[in-house]
């Protein structure tokens, strides 16, 4: 089994849940226009000035997705 990776985008400010989902739209983009092994996204309201998007992806295919991307942050995703 392949060691996953969540790469994180943090939004802040009252429009930050619109534009999380906004930018989860382009990360599922990504991942079919790359190829990329797993097709799971998401976006999270942390609270109503703080929200998130993130993408999961292998830990090979993290380096190259990183430089691309420039997520915030990320973390080993635990299914």
């Amino acid at each position: 089994m392949k060691k996953k990776l969540k790469l994180i985008w943090d939004f802040r400010g009252p429009n930050a849940s619109n534009t999380a989902r906004h930018h989860e739209i382009h990360l599922k983009e990504y991942i079919i226009s790359e190829k990329l092994a797993f097709n799971i996204t998401g976006h999270l309201d942390i609270n109503n000035m703080h929200s998130i998007a993130y993408m999961v992806v292998a830990n090979s295919e993290m380096k190259p997705v990183r430089d691309a991307l420039k997520p915030h942050r990320g973390q080993l995703y635990e299914e």
